[in-house]
């Protein structure tokens, strides 16, 4: 019989049988039963832990389709540097900071963000020298894109004038040669492998506390992505969650992606996309088309408004994206690209055209996926639908990138962010958050998607309104759709007996309020599995 009843209720079940229900039981960590009152308490014993929701909305647990969990996790003894608003205040928190800290220990940090200062210019060496002295120091912008490092880290890492950039990476240098300490995309993966790893005891410890985070926030499910300065860090990961999946103390379900550089170890292994339980999987192989958008290393057809002769980046050669997509596509293995800029897009799709024209004996068993998918040309548009691609989008970004496209990208906005385009030329949306480069809140998301405002209720009408979903796009985006992103819409995403019983309480009813208070909508209870693992008194 059930171990938990939640009644009384408006619950969403995203199931076409019974599309809103009262009550829901869960037992051996799947729903039981879901329906009116009567019927579900009726198969209460003396063991069930019952509970009357007083009319709460009960909606599928959220699932985070573009986080990076892991790093999340190495982040979390990192100083924050979002809420900065200065350059001066940057350094006045880094010298704090670094104050905490034992002597050689390295310092490091992420989050700032220089468009939003009164003088929008990236810190240099000299700036964290002042403030960190011999101490290595390393804090990335927020897009992850771009870093600074001090002398002392340029030093550990042997840069010098003579250093010559990476293959799609640059180190800034002053007019004398010298770096400046400004880092570009692969340019900070010859930094990160200096600076000391994260040991499995602090790695776990510091999981554990991030998991309890996105627990107070609905998320029960994540899409563990990797960074683009990485190479061993998906190894790292998945051993660290089949460990604590073995023990029973994985705290969230996770689909974990492996950088492109594993890809000749898993296909020995003879690993496909899928693989796994129902706590932790294997996700996608991760690439990298292009940059980002405010580090100007977005790929793109046209150039930046500000710079005639800047048309972004390319990270990795179409040449190989397409050897790596056809190799990994024969090999029964999803991939997961990341692509900003349109030209980025158009690029990416036309190499899985040509993958998917060429069909395979092992094609993956979930599909592939296009992360950002931040700007795409209207000919382009229907093409992820038509080739079955997931388009892994972020509505967090669209609010907090508005003002850098018009800035940057000028009338091309029209076509950025292209919430209800994609959606209704059937592609399937994935909904994330990118965190920790925005917040993980899923209802600041939803806001997002659906009032194309910031959280001050910015733009009035909203920023290209016709791309704005309804409430329940918007849920279904990141439940349903990241489900299907990783081939488990059998059992997640959907609140129906047999499937996972992941679900969430909320305080309001976001179906009926104004839109423009979902993002102050907070989280009651969310449920894991049956087991009740967030709950405010």
């Amino acid at each position: 019989m059930p171990n938990l009843i939640l009644h009384n209720a408006r619950i969403l079940t995203q199931w076409k049988k019974i599309p809103r229900a009262e009550a829901i039981a869960a037992k051996h960590g799947r729903i039981f039963a879901i329906g009116n009152n009567a019927d579900v308490l009726a198969l209460a014993t003396p063991n069930t832990h019952i509970i009357d929701m007083q009319g709460a909305r009960i909606v599928p647990g959220f699932a985070d389709a573009h986080i990076h969990f892991y790093d999340l996790a190495r982040r979390r003894a990192q100083v924050s540097l979002y809420e900065t608003t200065s350059l001066e205040d940057l350094l006045h928190q880094v010298a704090e900071f670094s104050s905490t800290l034992p002597p050689k220990a390295w310092l490091l940090g992420y989050g700032w963000n220089e468009s939003t200062w009164p003088v929008p210019r990236f810190p240099n060496r000299h700036d964290l020298d002042s403030v960190t002295g011999n101490r290595p120091a390393v804090i990335w912008r927020a897009d992850l894109h771009a870093a600074v490092a001090n002398s002392a880290a340029l030093r550990a890492a042997n840069f010098t004038a003579d250093t010559p950039n990476p293959p799609a990476g640059v180190i800034d240098k002053d007019s004398q040669g010298q770096p400046t300490g400004v880092l570009r995309e692969f340019a900070i993966t010859m930094l990160q492998n200096v600076i000391p790893p994260m040991d499995e005891a602090a790695a776990t410890a510091n999981l554990l506390k991030v998991a309890a985070d996105l627990h107070q926030l609905g998320i029960v499910s994540v899409h563990d992505q990797r960074m683009e300065d990485t190479t061993e860090e998906g190894p790292e990961a998945f051993r660290l969650y089949s460990r604590l999946s073995a023990d029973g103390q994985l705290p969230m379900r996770v689909s974990c992606n492996f950088e492109a550089a594993q890809l000749d170890n898993l296909i020995r292994l003879g690993v496909q996309s899928g693989f796994g339980n129902e706590w932790v999987r294997v996700g996608h192989i991760k690439l990298f088309a292009d940059g980002s958008l405010g580090s100007h290393t977005a790929w793109m057809l046209e150039p930046f408004e500000d710079d005639p002769d800047d048309y972004g980046m390319v990270l990795t050669p179409p040449d190989q994206v397409s050897a790596i997509v056809q190799k990994a596509h024969r090999h029964g293995l999803a991939i997961s690209i990341h692509a900003i800029g349109d030209r980025a897009n158009r690029t990416v799709l036309d190499i899985f055209e040509e993958t998917l024209a060429a069909g395979s004996d092992r094609a993956p068993l979930i599909p592939h996926r296009v992360e950002h998918v931040l700007t795409i040309q209207p000919d382009d548009q229907p093409r992820l639908a038509q080739m079955g691609l997931i388009a892994s989008l972020q509505p967090i970004h669209c609010t907090d990138d508005m003002v850098k496209v018009d800035r940057l990208w000028g009338e091309r906005g029209r076509n950025t962010y292209l919430f209800k385009t994609l959606r209704q030329t059937g592609a399937i949306l994935a909904f994330g958050s990118d965190a920790p480069v925005a917040s993980p809140n899923p209802l600041w998301g939803i806001h997002a998607a659906v009032t194309r405002q910031n959280r001050k209720n910015e733009p009035a009408g909203g920023w290209y309104p016709a791309e704005r979903l309804s409430v329940a796009e918007a849920v279904e985006a990141y439940t349903l759709g990241p489900a299907i992103a990783i081939g488990q819409s059998h059992q997640q995403g959907r609140l129906a007996p047999g499937y996972l019983a992941d679900m969430v309480v909320l305080d309001r009813d976001i179906f009926a309020i104004p839109p423009q208070e979902i993002a102050n909508t907070q989280v009651t209870m969310t449920v894991i599995g049956g087991q009740i693992v967030y709950q405010t008194e």
